[in-house]
């Protein structure tokens, strides 16, 4: 651009403004006094005083050489991932090279470029995800000084998440116009969710509300899937809210999916899914505890049952046992009425644990009770059991219906001698004895206290974890059917309460034990995990086994044309880093469900915002931005309707935009290059005049 020129006249007072005001007031009332008095050359005078003020206000013409400077206009390219649906990259590049072809004409403008890539969605973070389109022109004006701004063109399908309600202060009055991509009335079928519970206890259920969106109408198949399983195939009237009543089925995540089948017009398949994730809470836990006659560690199984807030303790404690011939009547044999047909018949089910301990068979609990019992567990109950020296006897609870579900048979013999309970090897791989504190590792003697009784047994099924004296089980646990079991054989667990020989870990291997029966997800021997770290997944097998399977890896999505590495699977290796413990870390780039199989186990893991708001919607709109580009006096244009529109410099005030064309502010800024000062009353000139004024007033006044 040219230099161009500015002529205007300035005042530099000799004496300063206020003054010259007073000097003129006083000559102004001298003429007037004197005109009033008809003396004569007043008027002369009055020209002598003007001279002399305008010789104090000192003027001078001044001439700025003046630099323009060029107006900026902001181009800002949506570049999201709803931008790779049908055609609308290739509209959007076209119109892009069309614009930068037209204000490359256009004189005295700056263009300026900003793009909102694909990865924008940050996995892992707190971010409400979706087209922040308008935070990415509001960072890219911070470097644009708002009196150099023409405008802003924003290049994108109209999906925008972030527009405010007002007008950004960054834009200083400029219009910001919207060129659509897309087609005026698409259609896809999508759903969403409109209610999602974020907790729910453990059993039972919670409600979540959805609905499916479709110009087609009518019904559409939706299959929803609880971590991976598919729990129920419902048909959905389109347009109609659905509650959906989900069973919480364990303590923490629990990750529901619901998807549609697609339909006849198809955008994409990403927004046909719906995620959410109910963490499953536990209620307080029913536990029933039998003891049998008192001793010592009678004593240290309830105050560690009581002592957990979370536990609903009943505790029955048989004084006497039927095996004492005082002819006391049976049920007078504890100190209120044993209630043996509500305990073992009517409300047995909803115990989530029934411990005996030292408990002995005898008419106290008849045989179809214990048969309850054993059906119970069969059902999916838990039942522990820790045994005393009557074990090993004709009187023992081995000898009852439970007998069919217990994993331990005595032998018959009793060892009193002092051992420390050590994890076996396959307990060393068991995360209910793993790392358990001061187990002293594998191979090594743990730091723990001494027992000084075991009853010994021959293991027919399960699990031992624990052994104790000559290597004999001393924990074994065992699943029954949907339920499970676990066998203490011996009764001085106690010791460890006490402190003798240093104590051990009681609290945290009853927790563990009592936890793995009431089937805590964390506690599982064969486990298949996916935990999501932002942009990582780490994934973690446990088993007894001593070698890990290796596990496939299903990237989210559908392959289409435009996503053709949707639903991409691959393998992973695992590598040991504890006993029964591997583990492998993936790094992965798009938000979603991963799932993971291993041939028997199957997992999924959702990886930012597993129900991204950029794939909620990707129909192409006019109607989220036509607020603010309302507001700043802009045009929305459509691109199939208008793929080049024309480009109109306009002045402040004026229209800026029409039906094929967009207009952009006019600013007319500059720098001033140089300026030359010229004094307009030169002294010999303001000299001159004064004298001639005077001599013409004493002149007129000699006639």
């Amino acid at each position: 651009m040219n230099p161009t020129s500015a002529v205007s006249i300035a005042f530099d007072p000799v004496l300063g403004w206020p003054v010259l005001i007073a000097l003129g007031a006083a000559g102004l009332i001298l003429v007037l006094l004197g005109i009033r008095a008809g003396a004569r050359g007043m008027l002369w005078r009055s020209l002598a005083v003007i001279v002399v003020l305008a010789a104090l206000a000192n003027p001078a013409l001044i001439e700025e050489q003046r630099k323009p400077i060029a107006d900026v206009a902001l181009v800002v390219t949506d570049d999201s991932d709803s931008m790779a649906i049908g055609d609308r990259h290739a509209q959007v590049q076209a119109a892009k090279e069309a614009l930068k072809k037209k204000l490359g004409q256009q004189e005295g403008l700056e263009i300026r470029e900003a793009t909102l890539p694909p990865s924008h969605i940050q996995l892992g973070s707190e971010r409400p995800g979706g087209t922040r389109l308008i935070e990415t022109m509001r960072s890219a004006l911070v470097e644009v000084p708002p009196e150099r701004l023409a405008g802003v063109i924003l290049l994108t399908d109209g999906q925008v998440h972030d527009v405010p309600a007002g007008l950004p202060p960054e834009l200083g009055g400029a219009p910001v116009h919207a060129l659509i991509a897309g087609k005026k009335g698409e259609r896809d079928r999508l759903i969403v969710v409109e209610q999602s519970p974020r907790y729910g206890v453990v059993g039972r259920q919670v409600t979540a509300k959805f609905r499916i969106e479709d110009p087609a109408g009518g019904t559409a198949p939706v299959t929803i899937s609880v971590g991976g399983e598919v729990v129920r195939r419902l048909d959905v009237p389109v347009g109609r809210s659905v509650e959906l009543p989900i069973t919480v089925g364990n303590p923490g995540a629990n990750v529901v999916e619901l998807e549609v089948a697609p339909g006849q017009n198809e955008l994409t398949l990403d927004n046909n899914r719906a995620i959410f994730t109910i963490n499953g809470v536990r209620d307080r836990l029913r536990v029933l505890l039998v003891s049998g006659e008192p001793y010592q560690g009678e004593r240290a199984w309830r105050n560690l049952l009581k002592s957990d807030p979370a536990v609903d303790l009943v505790h029955f404690t048989i004084l006497r046992t039927p095996q004492k011939d005082d002819f006391t009547p049976v049920r007078e044999l504890s100190l209120i009425v044993f209630p043996m047909r509500e305990l073992f018949e009517q409300k047995l089910k909803e115990f989530d644990l029934i411990i005996f301990d030292r408990y002995e068979s005898g008419n106290l609990i008849t045989r179809d009770y214990f048969r309850n019992i054993a059906e119970y567990v069969k059902g999916g109950g838990a039942l522990l059991v820790s045994v005393g020296p009557v074990f090993a006897t004709q009187r023992s609870l081995y000898r009852t219906p439970l007998g069919t579900i217990l994993p331990a048979a005595p032998l018959g013999d009793v060892l009193e001698q002092g051992f420390k309970p050590k994890i076996t090897e396959i307990g060393q791989r068991h995360p209910v004895t793993a790392n358990l504190p001061q187990s002293g590792g594998p191979g090594k003697e743990p730091d723990w206290g001494r027992w000084f009784r075991l009853v010994t047994s021959r293991t027919d099924h399960g699990n031992a974890v624990l052994e104790g004296a000559e290597s004999k089980p001393l924990v074994i646990l065992d699943r029954v059917g949907e339920g499970r079991v676990a066998q203490l054989m011996s009764d001085h667990l106690w010791l460890w309460n006490r402190g003798i020989d240093g104590g051990g870990p009681q609290p945290e291997l009853v927790r563990r034990v009592a936890h793995w029966l009431m089937k805590e997800p964390d506690l599982e021997e064969e486990a298949l995990r996916a935990t999501a770290v932002g942009g990582r997944i780490e994934v973690t097998r446990r088993t007894l086994s001593a070698t890990f399977p290796p596990v496939t890896m299903t990237a989210p999505g559908t392959p289409t044309p435009s996503q053709p590495n949707a639903g991409a699977t691959r393998t992973l290796e695992l590598r040991q880093i504890a006993p029964g413990l591997g583990q492998a870390i993936v790094d992965v780039d798009k938000p979603g469900l991963y799932r993971f199989d291993d041939g028997t186990l199957r997992t999924v893991a959702a990886v930012g915002n597993p129900d991204p708001l950029e794939f909620s919607d990707v129909r192409a709109t006019d109607q989220k931005l036509k607020p603010l580009v309302e507001a700043s006096g802009g045009s929305i244009q459509w691109l199939s309707d208008t793929p080049e529109p024309d480009i109109r410099s306009v002045r402040p005030g004026r229209a800026a935009g029409g039906s094929d064309w967009i207009g952009l502010r006019r600013n007319e800024g500059y720098t001033v290059a140089g300026i030359n000062q010229t004094p307009l009353l030169p002294g010999i000139l303001v000299a001159l005049a004064f004298l001639v004024a005077l001599g013409s007033a004493w002149w007129r006044e000699g006639r």
